[in-house]
């Protein structure tokens, strides 16, 4: 669904993405892992063309999109910001249906269509349709920026650390709701983020990244277990660092 060939970003002489090929096949969630600075959100955005390619190429569903208007090209591509990006002086039901209005839908479609999408992310239609986004919580805004991204019924969905900014236990019912929503939907997306908890739980696949390069591709397992250099066995090695730190911090059976 997804194809990049040897995607490459420089600014002058410093390359921020370095030939990155990878493939994102029909129904699958890859994530792109790494360290801030890493081109994690610049290949993303090359993906829609937020950013231009400096070489290489971006495949949707066998299509070159570079030969597509860049603005037909995004109404097609559901994309989720970690800031969400809510219009402020919009209704969360006019929020949703932007994309819609553009793509001349009907309003009696468009009404449908939001009240599907609430319901899908877990609002209530009745109650949220006519906040504005300043009445919303930041958990209920992510919904929103989700239900949002869905509203035309895209192929694909990029997310760019959209649960990053939330606390820990809006985050983990956001992540729930987002794995639930994929299956029920065979989404196919790309998903970015730092956090290697939330990779792991998410992806079907992790692209590890560093300095602007794949340094590998796997399942979370295949990473887990057979990481291909120090950096990325450091990496992977976190979660049972911290869960050793939480065993001694608890002690002998107080175990979690």
């Amino acid at each position: 669904m997804i194809e990049l060939q040897a995607l490459t970003k420089r600014y002058g002489e410093h390359v921020v993405v370095n030939r990155l090929s990878l493939r994102a096949n029909r129904g699958e969630v890859v994530v792109l892992l790494g360290t801030s600075g890493c081109g994690k959100t610049t290949t993303l955005k090359m993906i829609n063309r937020l950013v231009e390619p400096s070489d290489g190429l971006v495949r949707i569903d066998g299509a070159d999109i570079a030969a597509l208007p860049a603005h037909e090209l995004r109404r097609h591509i559901g994309y989720v910001f970690q800031g969400v990006g809510l219009f402020p002086h919009m209704t969360v039901f006019e929020n949703i249906s932007v994309t819609p209005t553009l793509l001349g839908w009907t309003a009696g479609r468009m009404r449908r269509r939001v009240d599907e999408l609430l319901d899908l992310v877990e609002l209530d239609p009745a109650v949220m349709r006519d906040r504005r986004p300043s009445e919303l919580s930041g958990g209920q805004q992510q919904r929103v920026g989700v239900a949002r991204a869905l509203a035309s019924e895209p192929n694909v969905m990029l997310l760019d650390e959209p649960f990053g900014a939330l606390d820990p236990l809006t985050r983990e019912q956001l992540q729930q709701s987002f794995a639930r929503i994929r299956t029920e939907l065979s989404m196919t997306a790309i998903f970015v983020t730092h956090d290697l908890v939330e990779a792991l739980f998410l992806g079907d696949r992790i692209v590890v990244m560093r300095d602007g390069c794949l340094v590998q591709v796997g399942t979370p397992r295949e990473l887990m277990v057979n990481p291909v250099d120090e950096f990325v066995e450091r990496m992977f090695g976190t979660p049972k660092r911290e869960a050793q730190m939480l065993n001694d911090l608890l002690g002998p059976g107080e175990q979690p």
